[in-house]
């Protein structure tokens, strides 16, 4: 088994964060072998990044980026750079809060989370990343739920006044994921 996801958004959206917390997690708390590959805009904040998490059972070679199981847009022009990438049969997660475009391939399954629009709502728009990975997570199970979240608390550990807020985003991504996956 092998998950190739792609994770594209604006600089700022915790894009590079989401696909390090995925990594970690699968790296540190399960057999599978991991790789994290991150792109970076010129521009930094407000530009626009990206990064390429590969899980596999088997040994990895570079992630190359051009046939994704998985896509995450967290806005337009990422969504219109990557989708030629997503291969038949994939799935596309959209942050429905800025991506209002009609998708227009019907070989691929579509995830749709308001994530921008939950995290204004939750008082703190930095954690829209924390929410799509719980979508990712409740949709695909590709790494265990409380995995990721062993991970995500142990990163923010010095933190932990941002600990209840993450935990309550995590969890609400859950519920969209796995509310998703059953209805398709």
């Amino acid at each position: 088994m092998e998950t190739n996801l792609c994770v594209a958004g604006f600089g700022g959206q915790g894009v590079m964060t989401l696909g390090k917390f995925l990594a970690s997690a699968t790296c540190d708390s399960t057999d599978k072998n991991v790789t994290f590959f991150p792109s970076y805009g010129a521009e930094q904040r407000g530009g626009t990044a990206n990064c390429f998490v590969v899980i596999s059972d088997e040994l990895i070679g570079a992630p190359l980026g051009d046939v994704m199981d998985d896509l995450i847009v967290m806005n337009g022009p990422s969504l219109q750079k990557f989708l030629g990438t997503l291969k038949p049969g994939g799935t596309l997660f959209i942050n429905s809060s800025i991506v209002s475009d009609q998708i227009e391939r019907d070989d691929i399954k579509v995830v749709q989370a308001p994530v921008t629009e939950m995290a204004l709502e939750m008082g703190n728009a930095k954690v829209l990343n924390v929410i799509m990975l719980g979508v990712y997570i409740g949709y695909t199970e590709v790494v265990a739920p409380e995995v990721v979240w062993g991970t995500i608390e142990h990163k923010l550990g010095k933190k932990p006044k941002l600990l209840p807020l993450n935990r309550q985003a995590f969890e609400k991504g859950l519920e969209i994921g796995r509310g998703q996956r059953e209805q398709q």
